[in-house]
C-alpha cells in the first residue's frame, strides 16, 4: 500500500517550508500521498488540503480570538481525519499550540510524529518542553543553538540548517537587476518588508512610509520598494502609497533581487529578518502588535532580543525598534545613522555574514526529507551538519 503523510503548516512561512519538504520527499519516493493543513504552495505540491492556513494564521495573543472558531473546527476535522485515514507519519511545522495538541492525539492512536521547525520554547513558555518530550518522536531543528537545548532535555533531535538558504539565488547580477527595475543613479535604495499579514501591514507600513518621506527630504534620489507578501493584495498596499511615486510595491517573488541592491531595509520582526541577514543587507527590525499582546509577551519572553538575527548572533548587531517607539521619526533617525556611517554599515554587513555562516550549508529540506523517509521505514542517507554548524 502507498505510504501516507499528514502535514500541518498553520502559517504562510510554514507553508513555504512544508512545500519544499514535500518536494524533497517526493524526489526520494514519489509514491507517497499527502494530506494536511497549509497554503497555496502545499496545494501546488498536490497536497489534499483539509484547511487553508490563511484561515488559521495569527500573530500575538489577543489576535488569536479572531480566528479561534476556525482553529477549533480545524482541530476537530484533523483528529477525525487522523483517526479515519491513519497516516504513516504526522509532520508538524512550527504553529506550536495547535500542533502540540494534535501531536498528543496522534500519539494516543499510535501515529509517529516528526516536528520540523521548532516552537520557540527556548524563548518563552519553556514548560511546553515536557509535552514535546512526551508526544514528539523526532524533533528536526533549523537554528544552531536548538540542538543542544533539546539534547539537554533528552529529546531525539537533529539539526539540518536553515531551509531559507536554498531559496536564495546562487548568482545575482546587481546591475542587471537595477536595469530591469529602471534604476539609474539612485541613492539610497531601501527595502520595506512590512509583514505577511494584513494587521501587521496596517500597523507597520505607515510609519515605514513616514520614515521614507523624511529621508526623501535629505536624499532627493531615494527610491524604496515595498516587498508584498504572497497573501497580501497589491491593491491593498497601493492604498498606502498613492501620493509617493518614489515608493514602489513589488512582488515577494523578487525579494532577494530587491534586497541584493538595497543599501538598507526596514524589516518586520520574523523570518524576513533572516532573509535580509542572508543577503547581508543592513536593516532596522520593527515590531508593533496590540498593546495587550506586547505586554503579555514582554512579561513571558526570556530572551534579550526580538529579532532572530540578533538572537543567532548573540549580540545586538541590528537595531530593534518596538511598539510605541515605532514612529517615522525614530525609524528615519536610525536609518540616517546607518546610511551616513560607512564603517558602521560595513561592520553590520560583516556580522550578518557571520550569522549566515551559522545557519548551515544548505540542503535542509533534503536532510529533513531523509529523516521523514526513515521514519516511514525507508533507509535514508541523512548526515547531520558538521561541528561548524552546531
Amino acid at each position: 500500500m502507498k505510504k501516507r503523510i499528514f502535514i500541518i503548516a498553520g502559517e504562510p512561512s510554514g507553508d513555504l517550508h512544508a512545500s519544499n519538504l514535500i518536494r524533497s520527499i517526493k524526489e526520494i519516493n514519489p509514491d507517497i500521498d499527502f494530506i494536511g493543513i497549509g497554503g497555496d504552495r502545499m496545494k501546488r505540491e498536490s497536497v489534499k488540503l483539509l484547511e487553508h492556513c490563511s484561515n488559521m494564521a495569527v500573530v500575538g495573543f489577543t489576535e488569536v480570538f479572531t480566528k479561534l472558531a476556525n482553529i477549533v473546527k480545524a482541530g476537530i476535522r484533523t483528529k477525525r481525519m487522523l483517526s479515519k485515514k491513519r497516516p504513516d507519519l504526522l509532520i508538524l511545522i512550527d504553529y506550536p499550540d495547535f500542533n502540540l495538541h494534535i501531536a498528543g492525539y496522534a500519539k494516543k492512536i499510535g501515529i509517529p510524529v516528526m516536528y520540523y521547525i521548532s516552537p520557540q520554547v527556548w524563548a518563552w513558555r519553556t514548560g511546553r518542553i515536557k509535552k514535546i518530550r512526551k508526544v514528539i518522536d523526532k524533533m528536526v531543528v533549523i537554528l544552531p543553538f536548538e540542538k543542544e537545548f533539546y539534547e539537554n532535555w533528552g529529546i531525539d533531535v537533529s539539526y539540518v540548517g536553515h531551509p531559507l538558504l536554498d531559496e536564495i539565488p546562487k548568482h545575482l547580477n546587481k546591475e542587471e537587476i537595477k536595469g530591469k527595475l529602471g534604476i539609474v543613479k539612485r541613492y539610497p535604495i531601501i527595502s520595506l518588508l512590512p509583514g505577511s499579514r494584513r494587521h501587521e501591514v496596517k500597523n507597520i507600513l505607515p510609519p515605514m512610509i513616514d520614515a521614507i518621506s523624511i529621508l526623501k527630504e535629505r536624499y532627493n534620489s531615494l527610491i524604496a520598494y515595498i516587498v508584498v507578501a504572497e497573501h497580501i493584495d497589491m491593491d491593498y498596499i497601493e492604498r498606502f502609497t498613492m501620493d509617493c511615486d518614489f515608493i514602489i510595491p513589488v512582488s515577494n517573488k523578487i525579494i532577494y533581487e530587491v534586497l541584493s541592491i538595497s543599501d538598507m531595509a526596514f524589516v518586520t520582526s520574523g523570518t524576513a529578518t533572516l532573509e535580509t541577514a542572508m543577503m547581508e543587507t543592513p536593516m532596522i527590525v520593527i515590531y508593533k502588535g496590540s498593546p495587550i499582546s506586547f505586554w503579555i509577551a514582554k512579561s513571558l519572553v526570556n530572551v534579550k532580543y526580538v529579532s532572530l538575527t540578533n538572537l543567532i548572533a548573540g549580540e545586538r548587531i541590528v537595531p530593534e525598534i518596538l511598539q510605541d517607539q515605532v514612529t517615522g521619526k525614530n525609524l528615519a533617525k536610525e536609518a540616517f545613522r546607518i546610511l551616513e556611517d560607512g564603517s558602521l554599515r560595513e561592520e553590520m554587513k560583516r556580522k550578518l555574514r557571520s550569522v549566515r555562516a551559522k545557519l548551515g550549508k544548505g540542503g535542509a529540506s533534503k536532510k529533513a526529507a531523509n529523516i521523514a523517509i526513515s521514519m516511514l521505514g525507508v533507509e535514508d542517507s541523512y548526515e547531520e551538519e558538521g561541528p561548524c554548524c552546531r
